[in-house]
């Protein structure tokens, strides 16, 4: 499902270059969840965004569903993110003037939301407890509502791969162990890969897939050798 080969991301910081990631090598099954941990600034998030086509490598290649991350268009990349990804932030970066409905099928508004699409929305919002909170706007509804909204949006479009950064960075713990029960229930019921980066490592289970970054090195990847092999039977 992904494939991380020798990837290395390096940009300018004034005259200082700055090496985000170095020769970085990972493999992880569809349907798996995988954990990017690690201090700040030791390279997560960029490795993730590589994931997500939001950025390019320096040198290396990435490989999601048999596309070659590199080597495609910008049309291409945008066709992919609109298409194959489900994005999840921290911020939910919702638009508070839309009703929670509304902020799931925004993506969908410029090419215009048919009657099947909006049902989807409706059954996810329904699915994630949000039934009769429908018609509110994001000052209307709680943190955790928020992100439940911004999982659904991610979701919507069946993506098979969902990219999370750090999902329950602003929430308080109770919070944070209900938005990974949604993602949990929803990772299971509809095979999506689901990749996170976290500091908490208190919702990550045995089999998890564990991708340990420091310095923009990976240090240990928990689960290595299942997910390599569960890759080459896929």
């Amino acid at each position: 499902m992904i494939i991380v080969e020798n990837v290395h991301k390096s940009f300018r910081n004034g005259q200082r270059e700055v090496h985000a990631l170095r020769g970085v090598n990972c493999e992880v099954r569809q349907g798996r969840a995988a954990f990017i941990v690690g201090p700040s600034g030791s390279g997560k998030s960029t490795l993730l965004y590589l994931m997500g086509a939001l950025d390019r490598p320096t040198s290396g290649r990435i490989v999601v569903d048999g596309l070659d991350l590199t080597t495609m268009s910008e049309v291409e990349a945008n066709t992919y993110r609109r298409e194959k990804i489900g994005f999840i932030f921290q911020s939910f970066n919702l638009i508070n003037n839309l009703t929670a409905v509304e902020n799931v099928l925004v993506s969908f508004m410029p090419r215009g939301v048919t009657p099947q699409l909006r049902a989807r929305a409706t059954e996810l919002l329904t699915d994630v407890g949000l039934g009769d909170r429908l018609e509110h706007r994001p000052n209307q509804l709680s943190g955790g509502e928020q992100q439940r909204v911004a999982i659904c949006r991610a979701l919507v479009k069946d993506p098979v791969l969902v990219l999370a950064d750090e999902p329950t960075g602003e929430l308080d713990s109770r919070t944070g162990d209900e938005i990974y029960r949604v993602l949990r229930r929803l990772q299971a019921e509809r095979q999506a890969t689901l990749v996170v980066v976290t500091h908490d490592r208190r919702f990550i289970n045995a089999d998890d897939v564990v991708l340990e970054i420091q310095d923009g090195r990976l240090l240990g990847t928990s689960g290595k050798s299942r997910a390599q092999h569960d890759f080459a039977q896929a």
